[in-house]
């Protein structure tokens, strides 16, 4: 037995796949279109008309945060540079945090006025810092999501003000878009759970402090959450993308078009809830070393090999998990030349006999094909001392 269940989760970087099939539940949810996965897989436990599209209000910042995060993380620009308020940023309706024109404030409080009080206003200076002009960075925003798969997600803004019909996305998309910021960036989590905070306003007219409050009431309604957005416009609606963290299962629940804002909240309470109550993760980190496999006709006699990886399974059956067994497929040797990072074989687990799931052992170095010269050299280092 290889594998085990843990009681934390480490959440790696792995490309977003909805695998298997949502459970079939009857979920009392008021709005018309919801969906619920689990974090570190991906996997669906829950959705409801996951894929009409629907406009996302403020829940389209998510992506601006995405963005914002993958430019930190590729060096391009970080917490402590001077984020210059234009016209154009300082003059957004809606929910602001009142930015003057020509106003600086660090990409760290930008990024709070973002994820606590959804400020438009932040959210386009932002854009024109990393982009130039929000233009430029909706451009991105879109590009990204095709990365990502979003089919039914296009962006006509950075903020979600615009009631355009060509500005739509889906609780799917909502979804990935969400898995792919938490897990890869989970700094963000620094900033969604913050419920109050100030900042200080330096302009002209002088300094000032403001308060930055949370939108996201779930926040101090159910002690679980972690974030991560809400949005509401008269055409969207309630929307909410909500992120929750529970003995080691993560989860991500998204309401679109919920009449209240009070639906919003309790209907993705009610989805985390059930989440957390059938989830359970079994988890093989795969530290175990393996012993290298014999080489034939190589310049060395054997190779090193290694997991690709830990390997997750969801299970929302109430299964044993103490009984998943772990199967190693390999074979018994290998013909040179070996390629480091091919696939030598599987390990591949099972529950009750059944298969379910697997992760490829890869070849950990190089092995080149011995050459007559090669022979010669073992020869003669076989005899000479």
């Amino acid at each position: 037995m290889f594998g085990k269940k843990v009681s934390a989760v480490f959440l790696a970087a792995l490309f977003f796949l909805f695998q298997g099939l949502p459970v079939k539940a009857n979920v009392a949810i008021s709005a018309p279109s919801v969906i619920l996965i689990e974090s570190s897989t991906g996997e669906v436990i829950y959705e409801l008309n996951s894929t009409e599209r629907r406009s996302p209000a403020s829940i389209t910042k998510i992506m601006t945060l995405l963005l914002t995060f993958e430019a930190i993380d590729a060096g391009k620009i970080s917490l402590t540079d001077q984020v210059t308020t234009s016209e154009h940023a300082s003059s957004m309706g809606g929910s602001q945090v009142y930015l003057a024109q020509g106003e600086t404030q660090t990409l760290d409080t930008m990024i709070k006025c973002i994820a606590v009080s959804s400020g438009n206003d932040a959210s386009v200076a932002v854009a024109e810092h990393i982009a130039g002009s929000e233009e430029a960075f909706v451009a991105m925003m879109n590009e990204r999501a095709q990365e990502l798969g979003m089919t039914d997600t296009h962006f006509e803004d950075c903020c979600g003000l615009s009631d355009s019909d060509n500005h739509y996305t889906s609780a799917r998309d909502v979804a990935i878009m969400s898995r792919e910021l938490t897990v890869n960036h989970p700094d963000i989590f620094n900033y969604t759970k913050i419920w109050m905070e100030d900042i200080t306003h330096e302009t002209r007219q002088g300094t000032s402090t403001f308060t930055l409050n949370s939108t996201n009431k779930l926040l101090k309604q159910y002690q679980w959450t972690t974030g991560l957005k809400t949005g509401s416009t008269s055409k969207a609606k309630y929307c909410f993308a909500a992120t929750a963290s529970k003995d080691g299962i993560d989860l991500i629940a998204v309401v679109m078009g919920a009449p209240d804002y009070k639906t919003r909240f309790g209907d993705a309470q009610t989805l985390l809830t059930y989440g957390f109550s059938v989830c359970d993760i079994y988890i093989d980190e795969n530290q175990d070393s393996l012993p290298p496999l014999p080489v034939e006709g190589g310049i060395t006699e054997e190779v090193k090999i290694a997991y690709q990886g830990e390997f997750r399974y969801l299970d929302t059956a109430g299964s044993d998990l103490s009984v998943v067994e772990k199967t190693l497929k390999l074979p018994e040797k290998v013909d040179a030349p070996v390629e480091k990072g091919a696939e030598a074989g599987r390990a591949v687990y099972s529950l009750n006999g059944q298969e379910i799931g697997s992760v490829p052992v890869l070849y950990a170095e190089d092995v080149e094909k011995a050459r007559y010269t090669d022979y010669l050299q073992k020869v003669f280092g076989y005899f000479l001392p």
